[in-house]
């Protein structure tokens, strides 16, 4: 009896569709996603096996690390548009530097800044990419001029008036993992000398040890 011959049919797969769904998907990632900004101040943090989410608004990040030319910057950051602005306002006032509503707006879209009160204006009108690479000499900490200790001061006071005395502004320290204790010390001292015991410290994920 003969044998019959099936056909041999092609075992290969049309991928055209799924092509298409992964092009959507990139195309559409790319579309939706933040550019980070790059930091004025970059350092590197301590690792840590846990870690907390901060807050985007009603935060105010401290940090402390080397700029371009070895020296040790402090910079100064502020989450919350409305609390930026209110600051800035309030620093103006207290320091007899005046910044008009332009600088106000501005000012609560930039990030971090490291520059005394009365340089701040030249910061501001920057455009963003050139903002981050101008050789910002960081905020003063000195005994003499502590403009550090004023912008804490308040921006605190800015968030306990927004808020109707409902919240208080968070403090949170990035320190860069090979900064020296001294210079991290300065900068808690200031915050104890305002009764500010407790803050986060900013670190990096990794993963547990076993």
């Amino acid at each position: 009896m003969a044998k019959i011959k099936m056909k041999k049919k092609s075992t290969s797969t049309d991928m055209t569709a799924m092509c298409d769904v992964a092009f959507l998907l990139l195309t559409f990632f790319i579309l939706t996603a933040t550019a980070k900004v790059p930091e004025a101040l970059p350092v590197d943090t301590p690792s840590s096996t846990v870690q907390s989410k901060l807050p985007d608004t009603d935060l105010a990040i401290i940090t402390v690390g080397k700029g371009a030319d070895g020296k040790t910057k402090v910079f100064f950051d502020i989450k919350g548009r409305d609390l930026r602005k209110k600051t800035l306002e309030g620093m103006g006032d207290k320091l007899g530097v005046p910044f008009s509503e332009e600088d106000q707006a501005k000012f609560a879209l930039m990030d971090d800044f490291g520059v005394p009160l009365a340089s701040l204006k030249q910061i501001i009108d920057m455009k963003a990419s050139d903002r981050t690479k101008a050789n910002q000499p960081g905020i003063p900490t000195d005994s003499t001029d502590n403009q550090l200790k004023e912008w804490l001061l308040v921006s605190r006071r800015a968030a306990i008036d927004l808020s109707g005395g409902t919240k208080e502004l968070q403090i949170a320290i990035k320190g860069d993992a090979k900064e020296e204790y001294p210079e991290i010390k300065k900068i808690m001292d200031i915050l104890q000398d305002q009764k500010i015991n407790s803050f986060n410290l900013v670190t990096g994920m990794r993963g547990k040890d076993f």
